[in-house]
This record gives structure tokens, sequence and C-alpha cells, in this order.
């Protein structure tokens, strides 16, 4: 199997250039979703299991859990600030330094998914409480200046719940741990 069908196992993310009511309410189900799907997807994997790297020189389960938690953390920051900034710059993170931080390598999934359940439920009922004008307001990364719509920052966050969830499921099936 390649490395990038590995690394990125559901492709990148594509957003499309005119993103739609029926695009967002799909992306902030798929947003909804995700935990209960994450929790249900690795409710019966062992500690050993938990600590095996998806792919080569990648992280293990564990971490790939937590760092979900991080980044969506994260996001929904970043929608705040955008909502209450004029397209602010956002804090940008180390997301690989931060999965070796001890909480990712070693804490119990259980605090990352249960965290997941809280923010994502508050996220979405944040998300769907959003206006077209608030979808249209923007932030700025700092990694190249990309300024990014809320509206796309769904639809990209949608398929980080995908990807990584697919990083799980496909490592669970050529493990045969079904």
């Amino acid at each position: 199997m390649q490395i990038d069908s590995l690394r990125y196992p559901i492709g990148l993310v594509e957003i499309p250039e005119n993103i739609t009511q029926k695009n967002i309410e799909n992306w902030i189900s798929d947003i909804e979703r995700f935990p209960q799907e994450l929790e249900f997807l690795v409710k019966n994997l062992s500690d050993n299991q938990l600590d095996t790297v998806y792919r080569e020189n990648g992280w293990t389960v564990r971490q790939v859990i937590h760092h979900c938690y991080d980044s969506h953390h994260n996001s929904y920051t970043r929608f705040k600030w955008a909502l209450t900034e004029d397209s602010p710059v956002i804090k940008a993170y180390y997301e690989e330094k931060w999965a070796e931080l001890e909480d990712s390598k070693s804490a119990p999934i259980l605090l990352s998914i249960d965290a997941l359940k809280a923010l994502h439920s508050k996220w979405v009922y944040f998300l769907r409480g959003l206006s077209d004008i608030d979808l249209a307001k923007t932030f700025i990364h700092p990694s190249g200046n990309k300024e990014t719509l809320l509206k796309e920052n769904i639809g990209i966050y949608a398929w980080h719940c995908q990807h990584h969830y697919a990083h799980i499921e496909q490592l669970i099936q050529r493990k045969g741990w079904q």
C-alpha cells in the first residue's frame, strides 16, 4: 500500500468553489456524528492496539484520538475569533509536538472521546445558528497567510473527522482486529 493512501486514506480535502446550504448541512451532520462513530469504532481495542501506529512513522491510534480533540478544540476557538474579530490571524499550534506530550501518548482515550462528545454537541449547536453573513467571515492562518471562510472551515473539519476515522478503520481492517 502506498504511503499516500495510508496518510490520506480518503484523499485530500476538497471544498467546492460554490458551497451550498446542503454542503454545510451535510458537513455539520458529519461533525455531529463523529464522536459517537469514533467511540463505537475503538470501543473494543486493547491498550496494545491503541498504541499501534496506523502507518510507518505515523501516530498511534491513541495519539490520533487525542489529536482529534486538540484540533477540533482549536478549530472551535478559531470560529469564535472569526466572529468576534475582523479577519483575525489565528494562533497556529504544532500538532506534531502536541501529539508527543504525555496526555496524547498515554492518557485513556475516553478522556478525549468524552471531551469530543461535549465539544461537538456545543459546536454543532453553534454552527447551526450561524447566518450567511457569519459563514462568510474569515480568519487568516499564519502559515501562508491564507484566508479561510468559516463555511469552508466547516467542510475542512468534516473532512478531518472522516480522515482520521479512516486511519483507524483501515488499520483495524489491515490487522484483522474486528
